[in-house]
């Protein structure tokens, strides 16, 4: 039962930030190494260069960067709780969050990781908001960060493609529904019984590496069935995307933006079609950064924001997709936050 003072708390968006690595790798690039082109690249997947890390870099230096733009944006020098959503953790054990809350400065703040892939970030904001709304904290730090370039078979031509490093996040604060920036509804799903659909085979619990025990080579990498992927990611976020709309009293004609991971620009428009959205609604930076993985969301927030296409008190639908098989969507208007990134 909700506390009466509690009732009509929710988690405010006050601060957003986003962070990318310098290098940058062009189609060009890939092509110099793999069987491949700029015109296969970008007819099959919409991008044309993505950011990846350097030798000696982890999720959580991408994490730290993106959290502390979030953090000057907000105007707040510390938070009561840092989540970050991953799938590229620094280490197995322990997680990355509290790595990142010691660099922020944040002292002894709880902090965890969430592994929900490419759904993670609105995952996080759902878990977030939950604890805002029940009182346990005052104010979250939300990061999504992700260094696919860590996880992928150099030899892979389709997953080196798609995916890029990257990390965004967000403050939120408690307020009051009726404002711009509070999150509306949460829908959130699964399905494990899809699970090999995105996968790393080996490292973990079920398939150990060891001197005695080698595992294949491709085992150690990230792996996709994309044609799958395709179908499912399409059907889940469009489905999800319907019902949370529902919750939220809106209409698809309602929605001023939807953003959603962005996976594959293809994706992208499917999904946009399958909702009837026309396409200049759909916020995409996905041709300049690629798949993100958990970062994707707040990055592409940020481009939109920034570029004065996203104004407050806009409606914006927020949909994802990921591994799992897994998936969320959320709605809010748009706040009047001075967004901050690279």
């Amino acid at each position: 039962m909700v506390q009466p003072g509690l009732r009509d708390r929710s988690a405010v968006i006050a601060g957003i930030g986003s962070w990318l690595p310098n290098h940058v790798v062009t189609n060009e690039d890939l092509a110099a190494q793999l069987d491949t082109s700029d015109e296969w690249i970008r007819s099959r997947t919409g991008i044309g260069t993505r950011h990846v890390i350097d030798e000696g870099m982890a999720t959580s230096d991408l994490a730290v960067e993106a959290g502390s733009r979030a953090l000057k944006s907000a105007g707040c020098p510390d938070v009561d709780g840092v989540l970050v959503a991953t799938t590229t953790p620094d280490r197995p054990c322990p997680a990355t969050a509290p790595d990142v809350a010691s660099r922020l400065g944040l002292g002894s703040v709880p902090a965890f990781d969430i592994a929900a892939v490419c759904s993670g970030f609105v995952y996080g904001l759902a878990v977030a908001s939950g604890l805002i709304a029940l009182g346990a904290l005052e104010r979250v730090l939300v990061i999504g960060a992700d260094a696919y370039s860590t996880i992928l078979d150099p030899r892979d031509r389709t997953t080196r493609a798609v995916f890029g490093d990257g990390a965004g996040a967000v403050v939120l604060r408690a307020g009051h529904a009726d404002e711009d920036g509070a999150l509306g509804p949460f829908d959130l799903g699964s399905d494990g019984a899809l699970a090999d659909l995105i996968t790393i085979p080996a490292g973990g619990s079920r398939q150990r590496s060891s001197p005695d025990r080698p595992v294949e080579r491709e085992d150690v990498y990230f792996q996709m069935q994309g044609k799958k992927v395709f179908k499912n990611a399409v059907a889940r976020m469009s489905e999800s995307a319907r019902e949370v709309l529902g919750r939220s009293g809106w209409t698809v004609e309602d929605v001023d933006h939807v953003v959603a991971h962005q996976a594959n620009q293809r994706i992208l428009n499917a999904v946009a079609a399958e909702l009837g959205v026309p396409g200049e609604r759909v916020v995409s930076n996905i041709e300049r950064v690629g798949n993100t993985s958990a970062a994707s969301i707040p990055l592409a927030l940020v481009d939109a924001a920034r570029s004065g296409a996203l104004r407050p008190g806009d409606r914006v639908l927020l949909t994802a997709f990921g591994g799992g098989l897994t998936w969320g969507s959320t709605t809010l208007r748009w706040p009047d936050v001075v967004p901050l990134g690279r």
